[in-house]
């Protein structure tokens, strides 16, 4: 077996830049080239040292290490089979359960389990294969636009918060932890990866100072930024509405020398006095550009040698990219990484790539990779039919990282150093091409998601019991709900729900303020996740109902039938992107109404004691 290729060690200083970014590419070079049996020596590695996990041996692996033994006893398992063990981590057993390594902390998944978010155990050794994933972007990206060690990057990262569980372990989003790490904070200096922004600036925790700091050391920097972007689409764009919303503040601190009197965080405040001086030409400037009638290419203006956005447009983030080319006058938008609360995953080799056409490759050192085959039902159309409709497993076995098949679609499944063994991530991924001898993968999509603004993820059943809880306020007024789906608005910034209804009016005219309340049911039932979008973040906004005429969900049969969908096997999409029908939906509206208020949302452990 060839010698497997050594963790990428991190050297900082302007002197070795140079020979770290051909170290890089060196390192994806060598781990492509022998993936299967990097692969295999993982899985063992993984097996070898969890060897008597209570886990394990429950399935009779016996310290087995092969990966015969493994795929014949070992199931593939989705969150709902894990949650009896991490319940009991979460309270506080500390025997080696799933991982002979201590679990230091959870990562709150994005992703939802019974309304709430999953908690995926990890260990401290995790924050090294994170930080090796980050260490190879700008290597790679060196290699298509040059001189990105010559300015900064304007980027808005935020925490979020955090909750500990029964047991005394945190629990908090996996950039919330990366963020608050010394492999972050601590980070040696790299003239690739400098940021506009203050460690003090990312770290605050409440989001409005944090974000207003935060355009203000952009703005102040504005010649020196080469690129700019965010984690989401989402995020940026609600970066400039802010800007939009608090410009003349900005231009006042930045006339005067003085902060705004709102930021009162002492760190923060301390951070910003140190590159804050009074520059009435630079104000001038940000004022005469905000204040003309079109924000369009308001990126390019502010920030004139920004060279590209970097931001994820894949999956559901894609309804993003019009907004952002018409705020950047179409600069390229570049994502450059596809990781998650499992795991992180892989990187972005041809970053310039169109949102259409991005592709990640798996590095084969960062967990055991698997992947589910799965097709298209082609008796539905794709315009209008749901995740759930649009794909069916194949009851073929699970293959590995360098077995999948150009242009096949997959179900990604892990295996990882902290403790989650065949486990089903939910993505969806189409193979589309290969660098040696791995795949390369476009992420199609969340499987079973079909609503998401920002990062929530808002599955069917959930959508469904949901508007279950708000049709009854109906019933005092004899109305009845006879169908229902959904839209993902992302015209407005923040973007938001909208539920169209057709009905079926009793003898008594509903109230509007009773529509409102139907409204706020809605949110109330829908996940945490959702609600700190809604409460805490501001991410999303008001959820919206808009009754339709009868007959509406007539037409949108009639529709799908016209496009080769078949009656026999038609049923209503709980969801709708494609844009004749949202129009068609719109153009049957009766009346709408906007939640009232936002749901409750509670940071903290109390989430945690209800669910555990």
């Amino acid at each position: 077996m060839p010698e497997a290729p050594k963790q990428l060690q991190v050297v900082g200083g302007d002197k070795n830049v140079s020979d770290k970014n051909n170290k890089a590419l060196e390192f994806i070079e060598d781990v492509t080239s022998q993936a299967d049996e990097i692969q295999k020596r993982v899985l063992a590695e993984i097996l070898s040292r969890n060897a008597h996990v209570e886990y394990l041996s429950r399935y009779g692996l016996n310290g087995r290490t092969d990966r015969e033994s493994f795929k014949k006893l070992v199931p593939v398992v989705v969150y709902e089979d894990l949650q009896p063990d991490i319940h009991r981590i979460a309270n506080g057993d500390k025997s080696p359960i799933l991982c002979s390594q201590p679990i230091t902390e959870f990562l709150t998944s994005s992703g939802t389990s019974g309304g709430e978010r999953k908690l995926m155990p990890t260990i401290d050794e995790e924050m090294e294969r994170r930080s090796l994933l980050y260490s190879l972007l700008m290597p790679v990206m060196d290699q298509f636009v040059s001189g990105l060690d010559k300015g900064k990057g304007m980027y808005f990262l935020f925490v979020k918060s955090e909750a500990k569980t029964p047991g005394g372990l945190l629990a908090r989003p996996v950039l919330t932890s990366y963020y608050k790490s010394r492999h972050f904070k601590e980070r040696p200096h790299d003239p690739y990866n400098v940021y506009t922004s203050p460690n003090e600036t990312i770290l605050c925790q409440d989001s409005y100072q944090s974000m207003y700091s935060q355009l203000l050391c952009g703005l102040l920097q504005n010649k020196e930024v080469l690129r700019v972007g965010a984690v989401f689409a989402s995020g940026f764009i609600r970066a400039i509405r802010f800007l939009e919303k608090n410009w003349t503040n900005l231009c006042g601190d930045i006339r005067t020398g003085v902060l705004n009197a709102q930021i009162t965080d002492p760190g923060v405040r301390e951070a910003m006095m140190k590159i804050l001086h009074p520059n009435s030409k630079l104000s001038d400037f940000i004022e005469e550009e905000c204040k003309k009638d079109s924000w369009k290419g308001i990126i390019t203006r502010l920030w004139p040698n920004a060279k590209y956005i970097e931001v994820i447009v894949t999956g559901t983030m894609s309804q993003y990219i019009p907004i952002l080319d018409f705020y950047s006058n179409g600069l390229p938008l570049v994502c450059t990484m596809y990781a998650s609360s499992e795991c992180y995953f892989g990187v972005n080799l041809q970053p310039l790539a169109k949102p259409s056409e991005v592709s990640y490759t798996l590095i084969p050192t960062m967990a055991y990779f698997e992947f589910l085959p799965i097709h298209r039902n082609n008796g539905v159309s794709d315009a209008i039919a749901l995740p759930d409709s649009l794909y069916e497993k194949e009851q073929n076995e699970l293959v590995d990282l360098v077995n999948v098949k150009l242009g096949q679609e997959y179900e990604l499944v892990v295996t990882t150093y902290a403790g989650l063994y065949r486990y089903r991530v939910g993505d969806v991924l189409r193979v589309a091409g290969f660098k040696n001898k791995v795949p390369q993968f476009n992420f199609i999509c969340r499987k079973n998601v079909v609503l998401s603004i920002d990062a929530d993820k808002t599955d069917e059943v959930e959508l469904q019991n949901a508007v279950r809880n708000a049709v009854n306020h109906l019933e005092p007024f004899g109305a009845t709900l006879i169908e229902y789906t959904s839209y993902a608005d992302t015209s407005t910034v923040p973007g938001h729900y909208v539920v169209f209804w057709e009905l079926r009016v009793g003898s008594t005219p509903v109230p509007p303020s009773v529509f409102e309340d139907c409204c706020l049911a809605i949110e109330e039932s829908l996940n945490s996740v959702y609600r700190q979008g809604r409460v805490s973040d501001k991410s999303i906004g008001p959820l919206e109902i808009k009754i339709v005429e009868t007959g509406t969900f007539d037409k949108l049969m009639d529709y799908a039938l016209s496009r080769g969908a078949s009656i026999n096997q038609y049923k209503t999409p709980r969801c709708v992107k494609y844009a004749p029908i949202v129009e068609l939906l719109n153009s049957r509206i009766i009346s709408s109404y906007l939640s009232p208020k936002c749901p409750k949302w509670a940071p903290g452990h109390k989430q945690w004691n209800s669910q555990i």
